[in-house]
């Protein structure tokens, strides 16, 4: 007679085996499906795109990657203590979580009673985070919009820029409990969701810079995208102040010559490696930037570079590294870090999903010159990324603090963190 510890065992290895079995046929399933293809070049898929519409044409190197999702609650506060703990920083710096709670959050702007403002991903919200003795109390002050990821505050009102819409909300700080419908200040926007969130950077004039990303990984893209555009919020006029860009959620004002500079998210499917993602400069209104065409600099596009050379195009000032999806970046104007850190670029790495292994979820710092030329990059801050696919956050956007430390947005983790400097 078997003994009941014996027939456990059976038990178990009987369960291994079965989900062995089935997970080796889920394997063999996916294997054996074809890849997948989309004819993303007809304005039906641009304005009611599939579910996964961001994937693009598979290859069968890269089969079946997919974006990750996020824990839809965040981090709780005790995880995100323990990942403080994790991230490494050059000597002297210090990280902390400034605000928790702040689910899905995007682009921050602070308003001039010292109000952050915060835009989120997929969800809707704006948020107002005041600071009342110390405690920082986290207020969603809109919902229901359509991709409000972009934001600036300019002369007391809070700008927001979803999918297809700028609205102004005058007198933000004072009516930040009931900010009202806010008034459309410029909408000559496409409806695309896909690559449609934005990002804002406002110049010395008091316009905005405006990305418009191609609703789709790769292909010829409607004339209405691919730019970035230069508007003036209080007249709606606006100017085609570059091209052949791919997908741009990030970019700042150079203090130095008033030039604007941006990140850029390079095509996915061609390989765990290639293309780089960028980081670019426009010297001159209308330049062209390579996409479709060419990418990196030097990479002609297999089937849409059409008999053009990359040497048409305006070339990176750095290759940032493939599929590390860099996002919000500024320069850095403060006194509070070492003298070497002024106005060199700290960029937001949110990091991979069409790579085997990931790599990004990291701060990037660039020193360079106003030229663009002969640019440096190093690690700044890292450790939100665990082995080949493990994400504790995604940083996606920077905001430089009064007190010259700087605030780190995390739609991850759905938190703000504070990077400070300390000189021992």
């Amino acid at each position: 007679m078997k003994s009941v510890f014996f027939q456990s065992v059976l038990a178990l290895a009987a369960v291994a085996l079965l989900a062995g079995t089935s997970a080796g046929n889920a394997q063999q399933q996916d294997k054996n499906r074809a890849l997948k293809k989309y004819e993303s070049g007809t304005k039906e898929f641009w304005t009611h795109p599939p579910d996964d519409w961001f994937l693009g044409d598979e290859t069968e190197a890269q089969k079946g990657l997919a974006p990750p999702s996020g824990p839809p609650t965040g981090a709780s506060e005790a995880e995100l203590a323990a990942m403080m703990k994790k991230i490494k920083l050059p000597a002297g710096f210090k990280i902390e979580v400034w605000a928790p709670g702040v689910l899905a959050a995007r682009q921050m702007a602070w308003g001039d009673k010292g109000t952050l403002f915060v835009g989120s991903f997929g969800l809707g919200n704006v948020y107002a985070i005041k600071d009342n003795g110390g405690k920082r109390e986290v207020k969603t002050v809109l919902k229901g919009l359509n991709m409000p990821t972009g934001l600036a505050f300019k002369d007391g009102a809070l700008y927001v820029i979803a999918t297809d819409k700028l609205i102004r909300y005058d007198n933000a700080e004072a009516n930040v409990d009931n900010l009202g419908q806010g008034k459309v200040v410029y909408d000559d926007m496409p409806s695309y969701a896909a690559h449609g969130w934005k990002y804002i950077a406002v110049d010395k004039d008091g316009w905005f810079y405006l990305p418009f990303g191609p609703p789709f990984n790769i292909g010829i893209p409607p004339t209405s995208v691919s730019q970035i555009r230069r508007v003036d919020p209080k007249t709606g006029n606006a100017e085609i102040y570059a091209l052949g860009v791919r997908n741009s959620v990030g970019g700042d004002v150079d203090p130095r010559t008033g030039k604007y500079w941006f990140t850029e998210n390079a095509r996915d499917w061609i390989s765990d490696d290639l293309p780089s993602d960028k980081l670019n400069m426009i010297s001159k209104i209308g330049e062209h930037f390579g996409y479709p065409y060419c990418h990196q600099g030097n990479l002609p596009d297999d089937k849409f570079a059409m008999g053009h050379k990359c040497s048409e195009f305006t070339p990176p000032v750095a290759n940032l590294g493939a599929h590390v999806a860099p996002l919000g970046m500024k320069f850095y104007t403060g006194d509070q870090f070492p003298a070497e850190y002024k106005n060199n670029i700290l960029i937001a790495e949110h990091g991979s999903w069409n790579r085997h292994k990931y790599q990004g979820a990291r701060i990037k710092r660039v020193i360079v010159g106003p030229d663009g030329k002969n640019a440096k990059q190093e690690i700044f801050a890292s450790g939100w990324l665990e082995g080949d696919q493990g994400y504790l956050g995604r940083p996606n956007d920077i905001i430089l603090a009064k007190d010259g430390s700087i605030l780190v947005a995390d739609d991850w983790a759905g938190a703000i963190y504070r990077i400070s400097y300390s000189k021992k």
